[in-house]
């Protein structure tokens, strides 16, 4: 199905989903299928009462212009706080999405040590099944024991068909591998940002990660060794009010095979005018960019 916008550039703004005073959209993930663009992201709101709650939520698009109302996913529980939706997978007859648990129950500026990994899973990306938690450690870790975790990503071997490496945010990026999604070989971690994104683009991997600032690249060839690529993207920060906090949390799609966008989009959110530790809570946004090669990027003016 082809799209209604044919030129990236009919998008007015950089800004897809607007946050306010009440709410924030973070921490974005995409997927196109079938002629439809889905964004997963955490939804953060905050209650009458002061009081604040995180979901994870899905928003949709065919044009990228027009988003549906978004819609939660996952329950009203500040004691997990489902959120920070990784990447949606296809494993066999099924769509797996990963994300994290962001307990706050008492008011907490950021997830306790109780944060961990989770996945759900779904045949028609509409209804979802009950959270499922991950033992990334390997099943002989307790898991009170095996440490906070947050902000997930799966990712296929190049390699070993067969073979899925989960990332998520601790000690830097660490990772471990299952053949199944259901049994976890810890594998070791590497110094990274948070919110990571990885493609396999011509036999190597690239990362997309975010430092204190921006969004950083890293590329490997085989998952041991890292390159940091220089310098860290920032987009239009210096012009956008929005962003002027922070910019983190970069999503890359590969669109290239999409008629009417033909290039990789990259979605992510950003915090402003104050900073992120300010108003963690209120008015992020989430915005778009684009690419041809993963080095220049684009951006509606």
């Amino acid at each position: 199905m082809k799209l209604t916008v044919l030129r990236l550039d009919d998008i007015p703004s950089p800004v897809l989903l607007q946050g306010n005073s009440r709410i924030a959209y973070r921490d974005p993930a995409a997927l196109y299928h079938e002629g439809v663009f889905r964004l997963f992201f955490t939804l953060t709101e905050t209650e009458a009462d002061g009081r604040i709650y995180m979901y994870t939520a899905t928003s949709e698009s065919r044009d990228l212009l027009s988003w549906s109302e978004p819609r939660k996913l996952t329950p009203r529980d500040r004691s997990l706080n489902y959120s920070s939706p990784g990447n949606v997978i296809r494993y066999q007859d099924r769509w797996v999405m990963c994300l994290q648990t962001y307990p706050r129950p008492n008011g907490e500026k950021y997830g306790n040590h109780t944060s961990r990994i989770w996945k759900i899973e779904s045949r028609d990306l509409v209804q979802w099944t009950v959270p499922e938690l991950l033992l990334l450690k390997g099943s002989e870790v307790p898991i009170e024991q095996m440490g906070r975790m947050i902000d997930p990503y799966l990712i296929e071997d190049k390699d070993e068909s067969g073979k899925w490496w989960c990332f998520y945010k601790q000690n830097g990026v660490s990772l471990s591998y299952s053949y199944d999604l259901e049994k976890w070989t810890y594998y070791g971690h590497e110094r990274a940002g948070e919110n990571v994104c990885i493609l396999n683009e011509r036999n190597e991997y690239v990362m997309f990660h975010s430092p204190e600032n921006g969004i950083g690249i890293m590329r490997s060839l085989d998952l041991k060794s890292w390159t940091h690529q220089q310098p860290v993207l920032t987009l239009g920060q210096q012009e956008w009010e929005w962003a002027k906090g922070r910019i983190t949390a970069g999503f890359v799609l590969d669109c290239r095979n999409v008629a009417g966008i033909g290039k990789f989009l990259m979605f992510f959110h950003g915090s402003g005018p104050e900073d992120e530790q300010v108003i963690f809570d209120t008015h992020s946004c989430i915005g778009i960019a684009w690419s041809d090669d993963l080095v220049e990027w684009h951006w509606p003016k």
